[in-house]
């Protein structure tokens, strides 16, 4: 979710852009709004708690307060039953959303997700940009989502990893060692063996983990799989429960490195250099936004093969062989002092 929200924030800065004098509101869920606080396209957020839906009462009474905004448009990119019955009762003359048979009588208009990326921005951008085709066919292919923090709070931050130990002369690299769920996470032991290449290649770098609390455990075995001079260089224990706290220790890192998701989406949008691992199950073309294979590289199985998969393909597959001169190669282009800045 909050790789989704922060990608569909361009819109925002498009109808900015086009309807300078346009009042803009964004409905999401509580947990995301980290990713698009500050952001100067944005008007209003409304934070919808996912238990409002499962409650009759405490949805006819959302659903209420949306109606009486006024909206002239609604954009659903959801699409799905729940957000479609609110871009329905939003009573917005205008309801743009993806075509699917079960939410198709919602809207007014529906696009079709396109198959093929026409740009370096990748799926998950084209797709967003071309629901803006109802109001206007000049609206720009793309635009990269950006997230704005102040250097007040990067800066505290900064204090913060230093006092933790942290020698932010030396590069700093955040790790995404594991993926959302296990069918998105690259094999425990592929990827201490790729830590110790990094710190092989780099020895003064440092290492912060990224992961859900709930997966301490599987993160700490990665940990105990690394040399003992890369587990030396890997900060386990700085760790934010805040997807705020998460953000602002990624503005005072040089690089990500690890399973795609949110954390590499966090890290392109404050400008800094990813490489992501793809799981084979998910289809690259999507996610792999804004790639230009040095400042922002990723891997997936397809890469790799020559043939067709016969069966279907898992995280094993994807043998670090595959991509590690590649990975040395974009470590030693990104990890050069000093990095560029993110945005502010």
């Amino acid at each position: 979710m909050i790789g989704d929200v922060l990608t569909s924030s361009i819109l925002f800065e498009a109808l900015r852009n086009k309807y300078p004098e346009s009042e803009l509101h964004y409905l999401i869920y509580p947990h995301t709004a980290p990713v698009v606080e500050n952001n100067p396209f944005i008007d209003k957020i409304i934070e919808y708690d996912p238990g409002t839906g499962k409650d009759p009462v405490k949805f006819l009474k959302f659903l209420n307060s949306i109606r009486q905004e006024s909206y002239t448009a609604v954009i659903d990119i959801y699409s799905k039953i729940s957000s479609g019955i609110i871009a329905k009762y939003s009573g917005a003359s205008i309801r743009l959303g993806f075509q699917k048979k079960y939410t198709r009588p919602f809207y007014t208009q529906t696009f079709i997700y396109k198959e093929k990326p026409e740009t370096k921005a990748g799926l998950a951008i084209e797709n967003r940009m071309q629901l803006l085709e109802a109001f206007d066919q000049e609206f720009p292919r793309e635009l990269k989502p950006k997230i704005y923090i102040s250097s007040e709070e990067k800066e505290i931050f900064r204090k913060k990893l230093i006092e933790q130990g942290v020698k932010l002369e030396h590069p700093l690299i955040m790790c995404g060692v594991l993926g959302s769920s296990s069918m998105k996470t690259y094999p425990e032991n592929y990827m201490a063996s790729l830590l110790d290449k990094l710190i092989k290649e780099k020895p003064k770098a440092q290492i912060l983990f990224n992961y859900l609390p709930t997966q301490k455990k599987e993160a700490k075995n990665i940990y105990k799989q690394c040399n003992s001079y890369t587990r030396s260089q890997i900060f386990f224990d700085i760790y934010e429960s805040s997807l705020k706290g998460f953000i602002l220790n990624c503005a005072n890192c040089d690089l990500y490195f690890g399973n795609e998701g949110g954390a590499a989406n966090i890290m392109k949008a404050l400008n800094k250099p990813t490489f992501s691992i793809h799981s084979p199950q998910i289809k690259k073309n999507y996610w792999a936004i804004y790639e230009d294979g040095k400042y922002n590289k990723s891997v997936h199985l397809e890469d790799f093969l020559s043939t067709k998969i016969e069966k279907a393909p898992n995280n094993l597959d994807l043998k670090p062989k595959y991509f590690s001169k590649e990975f040395l190669k974009f470590i030693q282009h990104n990890l050069k002092k000093p990095t560029k800045l993110g945005f502010e």
